[in-house]
C-alpha cells in the first residue's frame, strides 16, 4: 500500500466543505495519508493575548475560508455514495503549543454561569510526556484528537465546517484517539475526506466553545472503502469501546440517533432481536454529550466499553 504526506499550504487548506473542490490528492483503499495541519483559526504562532496580532496563514479566499484550517479533500478510487469510509487513526502528534478561550463575548450562555471576562489559556505542549501547562502553572494530560474528519455533503455550493453531520466534520469526539477506526457514511463519489481543528485535549461538551486548540505535527490516516457496508450516522472502533455518534438541534433527539445506531451494531454484532438490544444497552452503554457549541447542532455518542457484553 501506498504512503503519502500533506503540508498545509495555499493548495491543500480551505475552510470550508464542497463536492466541488478538487482533491488534492487521489489515493487506493488501504493507502496512508500523513497531514500535517494548522490550528482551527488558521494561526501560525501561539496565541499569547486574547484578540493580540499574530501571525495568520494568508492569502485565504473570502468566502472559501472562513471556517476551519482543513487539509484535502483526499478522494479515494472506488468510494461511491452508499458506501462506507473507514478512516484508520496511525498516530496523531500534537505541535508544541496551544490555547484555549473562554468567555469574551455575553450571551445567555455566559450570562447564567456568571461568566464576566474573558479568559485565555496559552498552553506549552510536550508530546513525549503527552502533558500541556498553561502560563498559569496548571498542567494535564493530553489525549490529542482531530476535532474535524469528514466529507462534503451531497449538495451544491460551500457548507460550512461548523456544524457537524453525518458524513462526519466537526463532530468533537473526544475518544477518537490514536487507535482509533472512525466509520463514515460516503457522501460523493471519491469521499473527498478533509481533516483538521487539532484538539490536544478535551472534556466531553466542550463546553467554552473550544479545546485545547493546537497545531499538528503528525497525524497519519489510512483509508479503506467498504462496499457491503451502509451507515445512516458515524461509528467508531475506539480504545475505549464501541463509539456511535448522533447530531441534531435537540440534544434529545440526538441521543436517540446515537442509541438507534449503536442497536443496529449490537444487533451486527450479536445474535439478538432489536429489543433485546435495547434492554442490553440499559444496561451496559453510556450516552455522552459530545458537544454543545457547533452551530446549533449538538452532539450525543453512545459507549459500549470492551468487554461489557461476553
Amino acid at each position: 500500500m501506498a504512503f503519502y504526506t500533506i503540508e498545509p499550504e495555499q493548495r491543500t487548506l480551505h475552510g470550508s466543505f464542497s463536492r466541488d473542490f478538487p482533491p488534492v490528492l487521489t489515493i487506493q483503499s488501504g493507502d496512508t495519508v500523513r497531514f500535517r495541519t494548522l490550528e482551527v483559526a488558521w494561526g501560525l504562532e501561539p496565541m499569547l493575548a486574547h484578540d493580540a496580532p499574530r501571525k495568520i496563514f494568508s492569502p485565504r479566499i473570502p468566502g472559501r475560508d472562513d471556517g476551519h484550517a482543513l487539509c484535502g479533500p483526499i478522494a479515494i478510487e472506488g468510494a461511491q455514495p452508499g458506501m462506507t469510509l473507514e478512516v484508520r487513526v496511525d498516530e496523531i502528534i500534537p505541535g508544541a503549543w496551544g490555547w484555549t478561550v473562554a468567555g469574551g463575548r455575553q450571551n445567555e450562555v455566559t450570562q447564567k454561569l456568571g461568566i464576566e471576562n474573558t479568559a485565555l489559556h496559552a498552553w506549552t505542549l510536550d508530546a513525549d510526556s503527552m502533558t500541556g501547562r498553561n502560563q498559569h502553572g496548571h498542567t494535564i494530560a493530553l489525549h490529542p484528537f482531530m476535532g474535524i474528519m469528514g466529507m462534503p455533503p451531497d449538495e451544491s455550493g460551500i457548507h460550512s465546517t461548523i456544524p457537524p453531520r453525518f458524513c462526519g466534520g466537526n463532530m468533537d469526539c473526544k475518544e477518537l484517539v490514536k487507535g482509533s477506526i472512525l466509520y463514515l457514511p460516503i457522501t460523493v463519489p471519491g469521499a473527498l475526506f478533509s481533516t483538521g481543528d487539532g484538539h490536544a485535549a478535551q472534556g466531553d461538551g466542550e463546553v467554552s466553545g473550544v479545546a485545547i486548540e493546537c497545531p499538528m505535527e503528525r497525524v497519519d490516516l489510512t483509508f479503506r472503502v467498504i462496499e457491503t457496508l451502509s451507515l445512516k450516522t458515524p461509528r467508531a472502533h475506539t480504545p475505549k469501546g464501541w463509539v456511535t455518534l448522533g447530531f441534531h438541534t435537540d440534544l434529545h433527539e440526538a441521543s436517540l440517533i446515537a442509541l438507534s445506531a449503536m442497536l443496529d451494531l449490537l444487533c451486527e454484532l450479536y445474535p439478538v432481536t432489536r429489543a433485546d438490544a435495547y434492554a442490553l444497552a440499559s444496561a451496559v452503554v453510556d450516552l455522552h454529550v459530545t458537544q454543545i457549541v457547533n452551530g446549533g447542532v449538538l452532539g450525543v455518542h453512545a459507549i459500549l466499553p470492551h468487554g461489557a457484553i461476553r
